[in-house]
């Protein structure tokens, strides 16, 4: 016959939890928040590298004087999301800040294409340097619903940039697109 053991003694003979050990737990964190601040450190420098890389991106052109005078086609609310290299939607552009994500008021007229961005380096586009626009849905890591994104191509210098923007309402992206690629047609046509 067993005998069984009163729970009084069970619970004397069960030792209690250790105590968290702090000095370890805070070498932990500390250790986290060092590989952390690596991490970003090494993201900017790659930001930096490829800025350095893309010296050969020339100066943005500024709004003329007299721009505002002339007759407005279309304006846009909306965000600014990369600028590429034309056809490759991964190659973002960082040079001269169009790397930078941020807001953007838009205004086109049959000048060029004014890009307004509170808090980044605006910039203008002449008209003989648009080249179409299209709906798209993916640009520098910024993926949208199919046509959430208004992409317009431009030339600068000898180089051909897409630039991605995102109306506050999606809805206005086709009088967009229909607007530039008419004006890229008609400059065109002109040119010639």
């Amino acid at each position: 016959m067993t005998t069984l053991t009163p729970l009084y003694q069970l619970a004397a003979e069960q030792k209690s939890a250790d105590v968290t050990d702090w000095s370890a737990r805070i070498s932990w964190v500390v250790a986290l928040l060092v590989l952390i601040a690596f991490v970003y450190w090494l993201m900017r420098q790659g930001w930096k590298w490829r800025g350095s890389l893309q010296s050969d991106v020339p100066e943005l052109a500024t709004t003329p004087p007299g721009f505002a005078d002339g007759p407005v086609l279309l304006t846009l609310s909306g965000r600014y999301h990369a600028s590429t290299t034309a056809g490759q939607w991964l190659d973002r552009i960082v040079a001269h800040g169009l790397g930078t994500r941020s807001r953007v008021e838009l205004t086109l007229t049959a000048q060029g294409l004014d890009v307004v961005r509170p808090g980044a380096a605006g910039f203008f586009v002449p008209a003989a340097a648009l080249r179409e626009a299209r709906h798209d849905k993916a640009i520098a890591g910024k993926v949208l619903p199919e046509g959430g994104l208004l992409v317009i191509t431009w030339a600068h210098g000898d180089k051909l940039i897409d630039s991605g923007f995102r109306s506050d309402h999606a809805a206005e992206h086709q009088a967009w697109v229909d607007t530039v690629n008419h004006l890229t047609s008609t400059t065109e046509g002109t040119a010639r």
